[in-house]
C-alpha cells in the first residue's frame, strides 16, 4: 500500500479515457496515448472468484517490493484491449490502419457470467475533450457445496473532462461504482450442535448480502516550465449496506527547482481519512465506532550520477494526527536508492532503503477482501524501512532477469483473519463464521524474488516470477493469510495476423488462518488452533480471432483444473469457467 499518491489519480478507467481523448488532438506528432493497434488485440474478461496478480519489479529497481496484496476477483481496470505505443517519426500512417476512439465489449459464460463495457470520447475543440466509460461485471454464483447466495455484481460509470494547452494540462473526473457481494462462506463444522432441520431453518433465515457504493471526484494538473510540476487531489466517499461510511481526501503537489547546482524535487501530501461503523463485532457499543487520521508529509530528494553510479537521495517526514484518540506521531523515513552498471546493461546492481506511512482505509481493505465484516479497526501502517538489493539485466538480447532480496520492517501491519462465530439465530448475517476481520501486528519480512522474461520469437513471449517470503510476527501466532511461496507464469503467442492465444498459471502456497466456534468453548484446546489453507494452482488460457480492424472475438477458459480452492477460509471459488465475447471499435 506504499503507493505514490501523486499517481493515485490513476484511477484506471478515467485515465484511460484521458489518454484516448488526447490521442486525437492536433499535434506535430502522434502522442503515445493513441490507440495504435498494430498487433492482435487480446481482450480479457474478468474472472469470478479468482486471483489474477503477477507482481513485477520497478524497471529502475528503485522501488521497494511491497507486501503482496491479494484479490479474489480480477476486475478490469480499464479497456479490455492493450494499445501499442509508438512515435510518428518514420512511420507510414497508412500501414497502421485506422484509429478508433470508441469501443464496446460484451462477453458471457457459465455461472451466469456477464461482462459489458462501453467507452466513448469526443473532442470539443483542439484542446478540450470529454469522455465516459460504463462497466458491468457479474456472476450468478453457483459455487459447488455452498448453501448461501454467492452471486456478485460490479457496475460503474465514469466521466471525465479535460484539456491540454502549451503551458499546462488538466482533467477532472467523476465516478460512481456499486458492488454487491455475499458472505457465503459458512464453516463446515459450525453445525455440529444442530439438527439438520434446525440448520435448514437457520440458513433460510440468513440474508448474506452486502453492497458497497463509491463516489469519487479527482483532478490533476500538470505545468510546463514551472517550479510547481504537478498537483493532484482526490475525494472518495465510500459506504455499505450496514451504515458504515468513510470519507477520504488527499492532495499532493510536486515541486522541482535548482539549488546549489542540483535539481531538488519536493513532494508534499495532505491525507485525511474519517469514517465510522455502526457496531463493533460483539454489537455491545452504545455509540458508532469512529476513526479519523490526517497525515502531513514532505519528501525532498535529489539525484547524483557519477561514472556508472546513479543515486537517489531523499527522506520522508510525516506527522500523523489521530483526530479521535489524540495519538499524534512524527515519523522520519529513508528514501535512498542506488544502481551501478556492473557490466553495461547485462548486469546492473541496485539497492535501496525506503519507508513510508501507509494510510489504511475501509475501501482499500474491501478492494482486497470483500468478505470483511463492517466492524473493523482502522489505523495506518508504519513501514519503518524496506532494505533491499538485487541484480537485473540481460542474459541475451531477448532475455531479461531480475533477482532481489529484501528485509521489510512494518509496525501495525494489517492482517486478514477470520471472525469467531456461533450459530445464534440473532446474529447479524456476517457472524456465522462467514466473514473476516483485520488484526494488526508488528511484522518483519525476509523476501526473495526472481523474475525471467523472454521474447522467444517475434510471435512468442514468456514470463515467470517467484516470491519466497518468511514472516516474523510480534504478537500474532502467524502472519494470517499471507503465503510463503508464490509463482506466476504466462505465455503469449501471435499465431498469425488473425489468430492469437495465450496461457497463464498461478501457484499460491499454504496460508494460515484462525477461527473459534464459541459454542465449543469446552473443547478449546481442539477448537482454537491455526488452520492451514492448502496451496493451489490456477491454470487459465485464451484464444482470439481478429475478424477485422473493428471486430475481434475471443474465448477464455479459467480455472481449467477445476479446483474448488479457498483463497480465504470457508470461501471456495468457482470451478471451470468458460467465457465467450467480442470487442467492437468504432467512431461516431
Amino acid at each position: 500500500m506504499n503507493k505514490n499518491i501523486q499517481n493515485s489519480i490513476l484511477y484506471s478507467v478515467i485515465v484511460l479515457s484521458f489518454q484516448f481523448a488526447l490521442a486525437q488532438k492536433k499535434q506535430e506528432k502522434i502522442r503515445t496515448e493513441e490507440v495504435n493497434v498494430v498487433k492482435s488485440y487480446t481482450p480479457t474478461i474478468s474472472d469470478a472468484f479468482k486471483i489474477k496478480e503477477t507482481p513485477t519489479l520497478n524497471e529502475e529497481g528503485t522501488s521497494p517490493k511491497e507486501t503482496v496484496k491479494y484479490s479474489i476477483f480480477s476486475f478490469p481496470v480499464a479497456s479490455t484491449f492493450t494499445p501499442t505505443k509508438g512515435r510518428a517519426e518514420g512511420v507510414d500512417q497508412e500501414e497502421l490502419g485506422r484509429f478508433y476512439k470508441n469501443y464496446a465489449t460484451f462477453g458471457g459464460g457459465n455461472y451466469g457470467t456477464l461482462n459489458a463495457e462501453l467507452f466513448a470520447t469526443q473532442d470539443l475543440n483542439s484542446e478540450e475533450y470529454v469522455a465516459g466509460m460504463f462497466r458491468h461485471l457479474s456472476s450468478q454464483g453457483g459455487i459447488k457445496g455452498v448453501d448461501l447466495e454467492n452471486s456478485f455484481y460490479d457496475t460503474s460509470l465514469d466521466l471525465t473532462y479535460g484539456a491540454e494547452a502549451e503551458e499546462l494540462s488538466w482533467n477532472i473526473n467523476l465516478g460512481y461504482q456499486n458492488q454487491i457481494y455475499h458472505w457465503y462462506g459458512l464453516p463446515t463444522h459450525f453445525t455440529k450442535l444442530m439438527l439438520p432441520s434446525a440448520y435448514d431453518v437457520l440458513v433460510w433465515g440468513i440474508d448474506p448480502k452486502q453492497s458497497f457504493n463509491t463516489i469519487t471526484l479527482d483532478s490533476k494538473i500538470e505545468f510546463n516550465n514551472s517550479i510547481l510540476e504537478a498537483s493532484s487531489f482526490k475525494f472518495i466517499h465510500f459506504s455499505d449496506a450496514f451504515g458504515s461510511s468513510e470519507n477520504r481526501f488527499y492532495a499532493k503537489p510536486s515541486f522541482k527547482f535548482n539549488a546549489f547546482g542540483k535539481e531538488i524535487k519536493w513532494n508534499a501530501i495532505v491525507d485525511y481519512l474519517g469514517g465510522n461503523f455502526d457496531h463493533n463485532y460483539n454489537r455491545n457499543n452504545s455509540e458508532p465506532i469512529k476513526y479519523g487520521f490526517t497525515n502531513f508529509g514532505i519528501s525532498p530528494s535529489y539525484e547524483l550520477e557519477k561514472d556508472k553510479w546513479t543515486m537517489h537521495l531523499g527522506l520522508g517526514l510525516y506527522y500523523s494526527l489521530d483526530t479521535k484518540n489524540s495519538n499524534n506521531q512524527l515519523f522520519l523515513y529513508p528514501q535512498i536508492t542506488a544502481s551501478h552498471k556492473v557490466v553495461g546493461d547485462l548486469m546492473i546492481f541496485y539497492a535501496g532503503a525506503e519507508g513510508g506511512l501507509d494510510q489504511n482505509s475501509y475501501l482499500n481493505f474491501v478492494n482486497v477482501n470483500p468478505f470483511l465484516s463492517p466492524t473493523l479497526q482502522i489505523a495506518p501502517t508504519n513501514k519503518k524501512y524496506d532494505l533491499y538489493a538485487g541484480l537485473k539485466g540481460k542474459l541475451a538480447d531477448n532475455i531479461s532477469y531480475n533477482i532481489r532480496g529484501s528485509f521489510l520492517d512494518e509496525n501495525n501491519k494489517a492482517l486478514f483473519k477470520s471472525n469467531d462465530f456461533s450459530s445464534d439465530v440473532n446474529n447479524p448475517p456476517y457472524a456465522y463464521g462467514n466473514s473476516m476481520s483485520i488484526v494488526y501486528d508488528n511484522v518483519k519480512t525476509l523476501r526473495f524474488f526472481g523474475e525471467l522474461k523472454a521474447d522467444i520469437t517475434e510471435a512468442i513471449s514468456f514470463g515467470a516470477n517467484s516470491t519466497l517470503s518468511l514472516y516474523n510476527t510480534a504478537t500474532q501466532a502467524e502472519a494470517w493469510n499471507l503465503p510463503s511461496l508464490q509463482f506466476n507464469a504466462n505465455l503469449d503467442y501471435s499465431i498469425n495476423s488473425k489468430w492469437y492465444a495465450g496461457a497463464d498459471v498461478f501457484f499460491v502456497g499454504n496460508r494460515k488462518d484462525l477461527q473459534f466456534n464459541t459454542e465449543l468453548i469446552n473443547f478449546l484446546p481442539f477448537n482454537y488452533a491455526p488452520v492451514t489453507l492448502k496451496s493451489y494452482i490456477d491454470l487459465n488460457a485464451h484464444v482470439g480471432y481478429k475478424h477485422s480492424e473493428r471486430l475481434t472475438g475471443f474465448l477464455k477458459a479459467n480455472n481449467i483444473l477445476n479446483q474448488a480452492y479457498e483463497r480465504w477460509m470457508n470461501n471456495p471459488v468457482q470451478g471451470f469457467q468458460l467465457v465467450l465475447g467480442a470487442n467492437y471499435k468504432f467512431d461516431f
